[in-house]
């Protein structure tokens, strides 16, 4: 049985280089080595049960998507449908856009240019619409989740106090109300924008209901624990052999902990 349950934190898949970027080649690479070698990909569902004190089998993984850039339906949709997997995804919701589902190849350009066109209201031209996201949860490729509605860092933007507090609490209301008109619900998991929160985040986050919160540290996930810290493993533009070697690292408890200390993490 499974002793601790690695996750893999992606962005972008694309051809244009750069920031938290992989090659689509890698990308089915990777994903083709992983199942290859009888690694499966989980749920969220199964990740509550395996946290709640359920055994998984060994050899599983859950892959997961942050904020929810077109490249993930352009790339990564069609290697995860291809090899059988499912990933989960992370969406700033107040960035996902309207319109038909997009056809074929398009302009995917690399994260800064991402950020700056979203910064320039133009969003749609690299972020996933709702079209997309159906498409994709119909396929049984992603399932959706939150990752705030703004993706702002509140420690940056105000100092510690009420104010702050009443910030993430009303963005993280209005992730919830655009995720249930949208989808149809909103779950109990939240991946905090670049993995950042702070003591009294998780008290808010878990009034307005979420109870599975994930950060960008490797910390390990071991059942009958709180996932409240859930640790994540940066992938990079490396082989199919490199990601089934992490992914046996951080399934091994001690040979993580061991790692961690190595790597300075822990």
């Amino acid at each position: 049985m499974l002793k601790a349950l690695p996750v893999l934190m992606y962005h972008h898949i694309s051809p244009s280089p750069g920031l938290v970027t992989l090659a689509p080649a890698i990308f089915r690479q990777q994903v083709e080595a992983m199942a290859r070698s009888g690694w499966k990909s989980v749920t969220t569902q199964e990740l509550e049960a395996f946290f709640r004190g359920q055994p998984l089998p060994d050899k599983c993984v859950l892959i997961t998507f942050d904020d929810g850039y077109l490249d993930n339906f352009v790339y990564a949709h069609p290697v995860l449908a291809e090899f059988g997997f499912t990933a989960t995804l992370f969406i700033v919701s107040g960035w996902i856009g309207e319109g038909p589902a997009r056809q074929g190849l398009q302009d995917c350009p690399d994260h800064r240019e991402c950020k700056t066109r979203i910064a320039a209201g133009r969003a749609d031209e690299v972020m996933l619409r709702w079209s997309e996201i159906e498409a994709m949860q119909a396929a049984g490729t992603f399932e959706f989740h939150s990752h705030t509605h703004s993706h702002t860092r509140w420690d940056k933007s105000l100092p510690a106090g009420a104010a702050r507090a009443e910030a993430l609490a009303r963005d993280l209301e209005q992730t919830r109300q655009t995720l249930r008109t949208r989808l149809g619900h909103c779950s109990t998991h939240l991946c905090w924008p670049q993995g950042y929160f702070e003591p009294d985040y998780l008290e808010i986050a878990q009034t307005l209901g979420f109870r599975h919160l994930y950060t960008t540290r490797p910390d390990l996930n071991l059942p009958n624990s709180a996932p409240l810290h859930i640790g994540r493993l940066v992938t990079k533009e490396k082989t199919g052999r490199w990601i089934r070697n992490r992914l046996s690292i951080y399934a091994t408890p001690w040979l993580g902990q061991l790692y961690n200390r190595l790597k300075g993490h822990s």
